[in-house]
């Protein structure tokens, strides 16, 4: 059976997504591998054995074009409205929390937040299928 081990994004900066994601989401540095043209950063911490791969770039000084194709990355959280709040904070700009329910049945509540290259996080509250 496969197991899911990371997922990969391309940063412009490493320090600054670094910071971004170990201020947010507690993420530190698992491992670092440099290379001639690029750098792997695994981050991770001790709520999963996932981490989240930054590629940098060697040479690269433009933002990357992040496409017209809507993904994002997800963590979930005991406290969504603590964390939201400490979100504001840090001065991390979280976007409004939302109860998904369509139907009238609530499937999750969440917000979103932007990191340092644009990418999407989707911050869920632990409950359903959302642990």
């Amino acid at each position: 059976m496969a197991k899911a081990i990371h997922s990969m994004i391309r940063v412009l900066d490493e320090a600054r997504s670094v910071d971004f994601y170990k201020r947010a989401f507690g993420l530190d540095v698992a491992d670092r591998l440099d290379f001639s043209d690029f750098t792997l950063v695994y981050l991770s911490n001790d709520e999963t054995g996932f981490e989240l791969e930054l590629t940098v770039n060697k040479g690269q000084t433009e933002p990357y074009d992040l496409g017209n194709g809507y993904g994002h990355f997800a963590v979930s959280v005991d406290d969504l409205d603590a964390e939201h709040a400490r979100f504001e904070a840090e001065g991390l700009n979280p976007r409004k929390l939302v109860e998904f329910a369509p139907d009238g049945k609530l499937v999750g509540r969440f917000f979103f937040v932007a990191d340092p290259d644009g990418y999407q996080i989707e911050v869920l509250e632990r409950s359903g299928r959302f642990q």
